[in-house]
């Protein structure tokens, strides 16, 4: 596998005219790459130590509206500047773009420390909380998504009705029908590849045109930064063979949901600290008291899994998206599943969140959550058996208003991430439960236009 791009390298990929383009991007609240594009000379001659953004880019929303309520960034402070810190340790090329690499920026402020609320400073947090504690992080994603027939151009003006899926049936591991998909699909997987992100595979979902890839597991921040990545690029190979691709959570209320499970485990001097071979299930104590943490703490940080109005319809019975935060062993239907039990390999699966999440913040939440469980030797119940969907105890957040509650309430992550980080994302919260309450909604209109 190609590895990322050192400084080296890339200079003398520019002195050679190989290389003309470098991407300088940070990940955004909603987990998406902000940033500019630099002649390479340019970038190698210097831009490479630091670049500037408006610091409204980590206090807005989907639309990138200015909303206030931050105390970070406003109009009364004026939206004035953060430090773009290129960390040249992430440059690799970006293949599926001719002539271009791409490296991410840690976001600082004037001083040169990290800004807080950003993403990636949010998750370093607790890594280096762990790393204190003598562990290290095994994570992995899995991130589902939608592909349609048309393009996203086309689909905005056509105010996105009438959407057709790339496939029409349930393509769940059908090679026949992911097939009609190569087109897109079999560029992006060794796009990746050749990027330096392990990619290991992509196969059907459960909905027409649903797919999902997958990408070796890695330590946390490599995982966040290979997860945005992908996603990233997933947009941009299906905009250039002329189709469009969704992260939504759930589109259509016949069609199964996008997720985005995150697996995790710790590691200690290298080896697999959550194994214990005298454990029936392999479950080491310390893989028990960070998954009664998890267990614990799932509405605190239900948020970070779940941040938009939308994500919530996607928890529903029977869908394969969990509806409760138990756990289970190789239990499809629990918030929380426990995968290769009885082995080395044996970790945890979150199943709460959706593809709308952003890595960075879901991973650095449930690590948090972690830390907690071992500090309190919190004790695991028994685990969940059978149809986990019926039980009356152990819900999920019903919807965006109970999440944030529970995140504003939330005394473990105020203390493992910092009061302003948590109201942060509070308020970014509800902007989108603002915005949503000022919208007229299809159904609204067809359930009430005439019989109201």
């Amino acid at each position: 596998m190609t590895s990322a791009l050192t400084f080296e390298a890339l200079k003398d990929q520019v002195l050679r005219g190989e290389t003309d383009t470098v991407l300088a991007c940070f990940v955004d609240m909603q987990g998406r790459l902000m940033g500019k594009r630099f002649h390479a000379r340019h970038f190698v001659d210097g831009a490479w130590n630091e670049t500037h953004c408006c610091n409204y880019l980590l206090a807005t929303d989907l639309e990138m509206e200015t909303p206030g309520g931050f105390a970070s960034a406003s109009w009364q402070t004026g939206y004035g500047d953060y430090i773009m810190k290129p960390d040249l340790s992430t440059l690799r090329p970006a293949p599926w773009l001719e002539g271009t690499v791409l490296v991410l920026c840690d976001v600082l402020d004037h001083h040169g420390h990290p800004v807080p609320h950003s993403p990636r400073a949010i998750l370093k947090r607790q890594v280096e909380r762990l790393k204190d504690m003598g562990f290290d992080t095994a994570v992995a994603t899995e991130l589902e998504f939608y592909l349609f027939e048309k393009d996203f151009e086309t689909l905005r003006k056509e105010d996105f009705r009438d959407l057709a899926p790339i496939s029409g049936y349930n393509e769940d591991y059908h090679i026949f029908q992911t097939t009609k998909e190569e087109h897109i699909l079999r560029p992006l997987r060794n796009h990746l590849y050749a990027a330096g992100i392990p990619v290991e595979g992509t196969k059907g979902e459960a909905g027409p045109g649903q797919g999902e890839l997958n990408i070796r597991y890695a330590s946390a921040l490599l995982t966040a930064d290979y997860h945005t990545l992908a996603k990233h690029a997933i947009k941009e190979v299906a905009w250039q063979q002329n189709a469009s691709v969704s992260f939504l959570a759930k589109w259509h209320p016949a069609y199964s949901g996008s997720s985005s499970h995150v697996h995790q485990s710790l590691l200690k001097d290298g080896k697999p600290a959550f194994f214990d071979e005298s454990d029936p299930l392999g479950m080491s104590s310390l893989m028990k008291h960070y998954l009664a943490g998890l267990l614990t703490y799932a509405p605190d940080y239900t948020y970070f899994l779940a941040p938009y109005v939308n994500s919530y319809k996607r928890f529903a019975k029977g869908t394969f998206a969990p509806t409760r935060t138990i756990w289970s062993v190789d239990n499809r239907t629990a918030g929380f599943r426990l995968c290769a039990a009885g082995t080395n390999a044996v970790r945890i699966e979150c199943r709460i969140g959706g593809s709308d999440l952003n890595p960075y913040l879901a991973i650095a939440a449930q690590l948090a959550a972690g830390i907690k469980g071992i500090a309190e030797g919190l004790e695991l119940p028994p685990p969940a058996e059978g149809d986990t969907y019926e039980g009356d105890s152990g819900f999920i957040p019903r919807n965006l208003r109970d999440a944030r509650t529970a995140l504003l309430e939330s005394s473990m992550l105020r203390a493992a991430m910092g009061d302003d980080v948590v109201e942060h994302y509070a308020r970014a919260a509800e902007v989108e439960m603002e915005d949503f309450d000022r919208v007229i909604t299809g159904y609204e209109l067809a359930r009430g236009f005439e019989r109201a």
